[in-house]
């Protein structure tokens, strides 16, 4: 790993690359997104380790079911890095495998998520989570959240279930658009999150061969993006990996978060959406529950709050 570690920052050519970064320097770092030009093309690379953790953290999720989370919801920061005016971007994996679906959220530098089985285990595969195992074959979904308008919505079959393959190959059948996307979580055995982010490469229309080969020897030489970031990697440096032999102009950052938009207010209007029947049965609980997919944060009702529902919505009928 060192010796690995020392071709990496040589061939980066960075000025800082003979610069020690400790372990405890590198985990009290935030979370980035830094979004650059190579060539014709553009580059955003994504550090998402704490916002990881605290999805983790949040919803109790085994090792496999970190992993998988953290690529997806890295995977919709990255697509979110490319709209304007802060407009939202959902990921959803519907697999037949046994973690039951994985869902990601990203809306400017703030992301959630969430699996449908956060318990899932499988078995290692060649070292490295099987993600792809329990993924399963199935659909990802991408829709994009516009500021005005409906949502875009675009589907196509999985690839391998590992997300970044898949996410590659939906951008280039379903939006037509040329690029290669990595995604990593490094989990340690106690489950703790040790570092997880991402790179999304996109080729811009009239983009030639010859910056395309390059990039594509760049990505094959570049070590695996969790490694990375597990080095002390910063976004910029690895941004000077991948665009080795190339002009680079770092165009913006902005940190990145874990953020819900729940609120009982919201989950009031969803179960005055019920029918009253429905309504009706939940009024013979002394109180109803309703637990937030996203964060887990748990909203209680009352019987009479239930009631009072149940009676607007008799009125209105």
């Amino acid at each position: 790993m060192e010796e690995q570690k020392e071709t990496v920052q040589d061939a980066a050519g960075h000025q800082e690359a003979d610069k020690k970064i400790t372990k405890e320097n590198f985990q009290s770092g935030q979370d980035i997104l830094t979004r650059a030009t190579i060539g014709d093309a553009r580059i955003y690379v994504a550090r998402t380790t704490r916002l990881v953790r605290k999805l983790a953290l949040r919803h109790g999720t085994s090792h496999l079911a970190t992993a998988a989370l953290g690529r997806t919801v890295t995977g919709a920061l990255l697509l979110a890095a490319t709209m304007k005016n802060d407009e939202g971007v959902g990921i959803k994996i519907n697999g037949d495998g046994p973690i039951g679906g994985i869902t990601g959220e990203a809306q400017g530098g703030t992301a959630r998520g969430f699996v449908g089985n956060p318990d899932v285990f499988l078995p290692l595969k060649n070292g490295h989570f099987d993600v792809g195992g329990a993924v399963g074959a199935g659909t990802i979904s991408v829709t994009r959240y516009g500021e005005k308008g409906k949502p875009f919505v675009g589907t196509s079959a999985l690839v391998d279930g590992e997300i970044a393959d898949d996410l590659t190959q939906y951008l280039y059948t379903s939006e037509q658009t040329p690029s290669s996307v990595a995604l990593g979580v490094l989990v340690d055995p106690q489950g703790d999150v040790q570092a997880a982010g991402g790179w999304f490469i996109q080729a811009l229309p009239g983009c030639g061969d010859e910056v395309l080969q390059q990039l594509d020897t760049n990505v094959r030489n570049t070590p695996y993006i969790s490694s990375l970031l597990d080095m002390g990697f910063t976004p910029e440096r690895i941004i000077g990996i991948l665009g080795k032999g190339m002009k680079i102009e770092i165009l913006d950052s902005y940190p990145l978060r874990f953020g819900c938009r729940c609120s009982k207010e919201r989950v009031e209007a969803l179960l005055e959406t019920l029918p009253v029947k429905e309504l009706a049965k939940l009024e013979e609980d002394p109180k109803t529950e309703v637990t937030c997919p996203y964060c887990n944060a748990k909203y209680e009702f009352s019987q009479q709050e239930i009631r009072d529902m149940a009676e607007k919505k008799r009125l209105r009928s």
